[in-house]
């Protein structure tokens, strides 16, 4: 038998592809079993082993030509010669686009033009690089897009810590939520944005190594805060609408995408647990400014300090227009009602789900068909982490800068709990 795998030291789909019936050719004899009467011949053993000198003929960093024979979902095979195959990964096709797929690249049968990055003539593999043949357009984007120039762009996506906007084809930063406006607190970048949008964008960084470039929109315009201090120093009286409840305070819409901050100790109402118990979300408030903080960008705002500044009866009178939102209470009671109920009911159905472990366990152990994971290309801008809202923490240093005093409530003491070893001891003697 002369098998498929002897007949080259290349890729063969058929035999019929090298040799035809009633052919006469020259085979080399590789095994002979006389009990089983099989006799093993090679055909491929008559020729040179291809891999002989390949990094001679091939040294790393040399461009060469080959032909695309095969794609999986992390790459393209290309045949440098018979029997002498090399790995493009997705990742080296491209120096810009997100590859999802290789076939959206190459096709089988493309003759390209690779380079070869390195090779194990051990176990006979070859990396092999397509994006290298061509100039990395990140080494000279820093000449074509200074830091401090201003561009035009579109947005790609939006994501919970910014928008990527598409800086030319195949090139996006990012203008994280802290660069879209001087005044507004931007929770999500769809309250600024949408997919699609055409935006002016100032070029902040541009980092060549990590592949990233920041942007940003806010500093399309003059810092306002050195103004509106001026506009707004300390004692200064506005009226301001509730825009968003938090813990340890609410935030105050004050015009013109201006928002500032009035902590839960100068809402007004003694021994408030939660405003969203005693005010509305709309609900227009008295206020005095009690901290101006250019640095940060904060407005601390006070209703007790603005109601001191009318009669004796203001503060009972305001007091008594914020009874306890009995309704809220209770649908916030409800909401934590159904979800505590919900995770017990989740816990139930752990005892079926056990039932059924025995069979899960066999089906894991049947025999599967083994499979080769792509590995995933890195994407082009890495995030370093998904930055959450610092919203919190902002809002806490308010709070505890704009208090000059803040009573600690002393910790609730635990209660004792009894030694049970006597106990057991003494009904071990009477048993």
């Amino acid at each position: 038998l002369l098998h498929i795998t002897d007949l080259s030291w290349g890729r063969v789909s058929h035999p019929s592809e090298v040799v035809s019936i009633g052919q006469e050719i020259e085979v080399k004899v590789l095994d002979f079993e006389e009990q089983r009467e099989r006799i093993s011949l090679g055909l491929k053993q008559l020729q040179s082993y291809p891999w002989d000198n390949v990094d001679e003929r091939y040294p790393e960093d040399s461009v060469v030509r080959g032909r695309v024979v095969s794609i999986t979902n992390y790459g393209a095979f290309v045949e440098l010669e018979r029997g002498v195959e090399g790995l493009i990964h997705i990742s080296e096709m491209s120096w810009t686009r997100h590859i999802k797929h290789p076939s959206k690249v190459v096709s089988i049968g493309d003759e390209v033009d690779v380079m070869v990055l390195k090779i194990d003539k051990e176990n006979e593999k070859i990396s092999l690089g397509l994006k290298q043949c061509e100039s990395d357009p990140w080494v000279t984007l820093i000449e074509r897009y200074p830091v401090g120039s201003e561009i035009e762009g579109k947005v790609r996506n939006l994501t919970d810590f910014g928008a990527f906007v598409e800086v030319e084809d195949g090139i996006d930063g990012l203008v994280h939520i802290s660069d879209m406006s001087w005044t507004r607190r931007v929770r999500h970048p769809k309250e600024m944005l949408k997919r699609g949008d055409s935006v002016q964008v100032q070029i902040l960084d541009i980092d060549t190594s990590k592949r990233r470039i920041s942007l940003g929109i806010k500093q399309m315009s003059e810092n306002p805060w050195p103004v509106l201090a001026e506009e707004y120093p300390v004692g200064h009286t506005l009226e301001g609408n509730i825009s968003r409840m938090l813990d340890h305070g609410v935030i105050v819409e004050m015009g013109e995408d201006l928002e500032g901050f009035v902590p839960i100790g100068h809402l007004g109402i003694p021994k408030l647990d939660k405003p969203q118990y005693y005010f509305r979300e709309g609900e227009t408030a008295d206020l005095k400014v009690i901290k101006m903080d250019i640095e940060n960008r904060r407005i601390v705002l006070s209703i007790a300090e603005r109601l001191k500044d009318f009669e004796e009866d203001a503060i009972e009178e305001f007091i008594t227009a914020h009874p306890r939102l009995e309704d809220v209470v209770a649908a916030e009671a409800a909401a934590e009602a159904e979800g505590a109920s919900q995770e017990d009911s989740g816990h139930g159905d752990e005892d079926f789900q056990d039932q059924d472990k025995p069979a899960a366990a066999e089906a894991e152990s049947a025999p599967v068909e083994e499979t080769v994971a792509a590995p995933e290309p890195a994407p082009e801008v890495e995030e370093d982490a998904v930055a959450a809202s610092d919203e919190t923490e902002e809002v806490k240093a308010e709070e505890s800068e704009a208090e000059e005093t803040v009573a600690e409530e002393p910790a609730a003491e635990e209660p004792e709990v009894e030694e049970a070893g006597d106990d057991e001891e003494e009904a071990e003697k009477e048993k």
